[in-house]
């Protein structure tokens, strides 16, 4: 009969530390090992029984878990803000790796998902293209909160253009200030053309997925979006239902309540003034929220279907932005449904489908 071993793991740029137990909760190995591809294969073999590996989501998660998977009958990324007994009492590498350890023996681990569905192109294209947009638009914050500085007023987009250029760098009048304006013009230039170009990749690779043009079928969902719905979701399948997705994208609503019972002579009845806070879900994908948010606001400015479901909501006394909230939890219903069965997009299903 084989033994069961339990592998916690705490990575580092160059060392590993390894904590080793048994079925039992029992110590039985500890080591630091360098973080080589060569080392960790080489360890995983050398050891016997039935092995269990988990180490924390982070840098080098996804390579360790490919490299890994092959070696272990069971392997669990971690989500390191769901481990309470982490961040309890000292703290060092070997004392993380027994608490991993400890944690993997006692399944008291949330796992983060880590699987490859012939995506992972389309995934790290999709990575660089929103890294890319998102330093694009922190040098175009920097702009405009630089003119706003000085009293300038700058709404708009003609503050980037460079044909107007000189005629917003004439309105500084502090050498030192334009000059730094025009170091953050420099960055904006020099970024534009490596997001154009990160898209134009993002899109090429996104013509192989079938998902892709199957997704484009929703309105507000265009090439770009679909392309990264495919890239940040991967497969519909690890959602079981659409709930499980909206608590994904940050739009599932939790409730914090405390007190609600009490005692009214002798008996326990529930109370009335009951104190709850709602609010939605904080650990989410924020991309992929980012995503359904403006899908969602594209869709209820522009007529079509879910423009028309929207305003049904606005008509019936919904707060718009609620109705916002529920239609980008209805797009995502609709995500779910199509990718998942493989069926069109059909705008009589909106009102049956429960958002």
């Amino acid at each position: 009969m084989s033994q069961e071993k339990y592998i916690g793991m705490d990575v580092h740029q160059a060392t590993i530390s390894v904590a080793v137990m048994d079925a039992s909760g029992q110590l039985i190995m500890e080591c630091l090992l360098e973080t080589k591809a060569a080392t960790m294969v080489e360890f995983m073999q050398g050891l016997r029984g039935t092995l269990a590996v988990t180490f924390e989501e982070g840098t080098s998660a996804a390579w360790l878990h490919d490299l890994l998977k092959p070696h272990v009958s069971r392997l669990v990324v971690c989500d390191p803000r769901k481990a309470a007994l982490l961040k309890d009492g000292s703290k060092s590498d070997r004392i993380d790796a027994r608490k991993l350890a400890e944690l993997l023996r006692t399944n008291q681990l949330t796992p983060v998902y880590h699987e490859d569905h012939g995506v992972r192109t389309l995934k790290e294209l999709g990575r660089s293209y929103l890294t890319i947009t998102k330093d694009v638009t922190r040098v175009m914050n920097r702009i405009k909160a630089l003119y706003r500085s000085w009293a300038i007023p700058c709404s708009g987009t003609t503050v980037y253009a460079p044909r107007h250029r000189a005629q917003w760098l004439a309105k500084i009048v502090e050498p030192g200030v334009r000059v730094r304006a025009e170091h953050l013009y420099q960055q904006l230039d020099s970024l534009q053309p490596v997001r154009l170009a990160a898209r134009r990749e993002l899109l090429r690779e996104s013509q192989k997925h079938a998902a892709v043009k199957r997704l484009r079928q929703i309105p507000s969902i265009g090439p770009i979006r679909a392309a990264l719905l495919v890239a940040l979701l991967q497969t519909p399948h690890r959602f079981r239902t659409k709930r499980q997705l909206w608590a994904y994208r940050g739009f599932a609503v939790e409730t914090h309540d405390s007190g609600e019972y009490r005692y009214v002579r002798g008996k326990l009845q529930r109370n009335r003034e009951r104190i709850t806070v709602r609010g939605l879900n904080a650990n989410h994908n924020k991309d992929l929220k980012n995503l359904f948010k403006s899908a969602a606001i594209s869709a209820s400015t522009r007529p079509g279907p879910l423009h028309d479901f929207y305003r049904a909501r606005v008509g019936q006394g919904m707060r718009p932005t609620m109705a916002r909230l529920t239609l980008a939890r209805k797009i995502a219903a609709v995500t779910l449904i199509i990718w998942k069965k493989g069926v069109s997009f059909d705008p009589k299903q909106l009102p049956r489908q429960a958002a």
